[in-house]
């Protein structure tokens, strides 16, 4: 392959993946599978993962959790749904699995969560409070000692 179609296939690609980002993005709360979003832009699923995940730091999985989550927060910084509510509005199929990946992501169960952040929410811009309260993976969570 020359220098000029590899870049070529390289941009189409990325074109691709931004494809995949923006419909995660719009249809977060649809059921998505990597499978689903791979034939939705003719790539093979396994392709669409290491691209994916070499363009953005994280599989097209995880960023779906991800944008998932950040709705889960806006929405019980509300305090008007349940947690079982927001799982489910935000596209979870599974409780279990939306508190465990809720904890993983922000540090605290949900329902802690809503409880510690409903009262404080109308203090804030709604802006800001995106801004501020976007969930960090506990990996990439700067540790104590690195300043």
């Amino acid at each position: 392959m020359t220098s000029r179609s590899a870049e070529s296939q390289r941009l189409s690609d990325l074109a691709r993946l931004r494809r995949v980002r923006d419909r995660i993005d719009r249809e977060h709360a649809q059921p998505l599978d990597v499978e689903a979003l791979a034939r939705g832009v003719n790539m093979s699923a396994g392709h669409l993962s290491r691209e994916f995940r070499r363009a953005y730091g994280e599989s097209p999985y995880s960023y779906l959790m991800t944008r998932r989550i950040e709705r889960a927060m806006a929405m019980l910084r509300r305090g008007d749904l349940s947690v079982t509510e927001v799982c489910f509005a935000v596209g979870c199929q599974s409780l279990g699995t939306f508190s465990t990946r809720f904890t993983e992501l922000v540090g605290v169960p949900p329902s802690t969560y809503r409880a510690q952040t409903a009262p404080a929410a109308p203090e804030m811009p709604s802006c800001v409070t995106k801004q501020v309260t976007r969930p960090v993976r506990n990996r990439e969570a700067r540790s104590p000692s690195r300043t």
